[in-house]
């Protein structure tokens, strides 16, 4: 098994430290595979797409301004 090596801002750690139950780096773990799932899922459904980058651009910028207006507001 590999290993890696973060960086967290030193208020996260004194945090972390308080729960010192939680197994931190299987959280860790957890996310990243959760994030390489989402990944694999938007990357198959790209292969399949017949948008082209500039169609995906427009749709992203709409969605960051809606979420933007949305929590701003």
């Amino acid at each position: 098994m590999g290993n890696i090596t973060l960086a967290i801002p030193e208020q996260i750690h004194k945090e972390m430290k308080h729960f010192s139950e939680v197994r931190w780096s299987e959280v860790a773990r957890k996310a990243i595979v959760e994030r390489l799932e989402a990944l694999h899922l938007a990357e198959h459904l790209a292969q399949k797409s017949k948008l082209t980058k500039k169609d995906v651009e427009e749709f992203s910028n709409k969605i960051k301004a809606s979420a933007t207006k949305r929590f701003l507001a």
